[in-house]
């Protein structure tokens, strides 16, 4: 298991390179206390970013949409990032920007903080062991929903809403399961903890509407292929109950890629040519040339 702490290369911080493990913050800093930070996860194929100025911006616009803007602009982010990509030397790999409220002011009130941004990246070959890629992730139910728009600040990829996906992946695993799906305030159904969802319906692919979590960048792809291939794509509220006429379903994410689901509490799934299709699909398509 990798230590995070302890780790040869480098981190991009504060606009430049520096030692890995010389990459600290202190323990009184605003968003360790109040979740004052936002973050990307990027995947690295074949040493190109996939999608990375989309990624970049979403960082940019998930720090406005929590009070404070990062002091780089979108192109300079890119350009800080394919620089920690090559310094790493990793071919296929994971990126993680991160921008942050720092310790000049600690209290709920926190104007007067600088902000920070990060960048690392390192070797992660994938989120679900290859077994459980194979035969379908199994996904438990989580005892946390979603939160309404008005309520938290859904559209950013930011630290806090990440609490109750920690919560519900954790009780998962201790109960033999690799994630957990959740419902929205509404009950319907939502997402995994850090991935999209994806019903396959008659040959027709029926996804959530993003309404109250995030409109990922891989599913925005996958919905791209799916139309390039002539499946139909249905994007609507779907309910627990629609479960019992599904006939495949998928998850999607950066770490995740386009992963199989091979049960949902007492439903159970066959990996089929959907969703094989649409991750052969995926596959190729990141390791296109720019």
């Amino acid at each position: 298991m990798m230590n995070f702490d302890d780790q040869d290369g480098q981190i991009w911080f504060d606009g430049m390179l520096i030692p890995w493990r010389d990459a600290k913050i202190h323990v009184l800093t605003h968003g360790l206390h109040y979740a004052s930070c936002v973050f990307e996860g990027e995947r690295v194929y074949e040493g190109r970013v996939f999608r990375l100025n989309d990624h970049s911006q979403r960082l940019a616009d998930s720090a406005k949409i929590m009070g404070f803007e990062i002091p780089y602009s979108v192109a300079e982010i890119d350009a800080a990032t394919n620089l920690t990509v090559k310094a790493s030397g990793h071919k296929d790999a994971y990126v993680r920007p991160i921008a942050w409220r720092g310790s000049e002011q600690l209290g709920v009130s926190a104007q007067k903080t600088k902000i920070h941004l990060a960048i690392a990246v390192w070797e992660w070959p994938s989120y679900f062991s290859p077994e459980a890629r194979e035969r379908g992730i199994k996904l438990a139910w989580s005892d946390w929903r979603r939160p309404a728009p008005d309520t938290a600040p859904v559209k950013a990829k930011a630290a806090g809403l990440y609490t109750i996906c920690t919560l519900s992946k954790h009780k998962a695993e201790a109960s033999g399961y690799d994630d957990a799906l959740m419902l929205d305030y509404r009950g319907r159904l939502a997402e995994a903890t850090g991935a999209n969802l994806f019903l396959v319906q008659n040959g027709e692919l029926h996804t959530p509407e993003p309404d109250c979590f995030l409109d990922g960048i891989t599913r925005k792809s996958v919905i791209g292929l799916a139309k390039k291939a002539g499946i139909k794509v249905v994007e609507r509220a779907l309910m627990p109950a629609e479960l019992d006429k599904t006939d495949e379903v998928f998850v999607t994410g950066t770490a995740a890629e386009v992963t199989a689901v091979g049960q949902i509490g007492p439903h159970h799934y066959q990996v089929g040519p959907v969703t094989r299709r649409l991750r052969d699909d995926y596959e190729k398509l990141v390791r296109q040339p720019s």
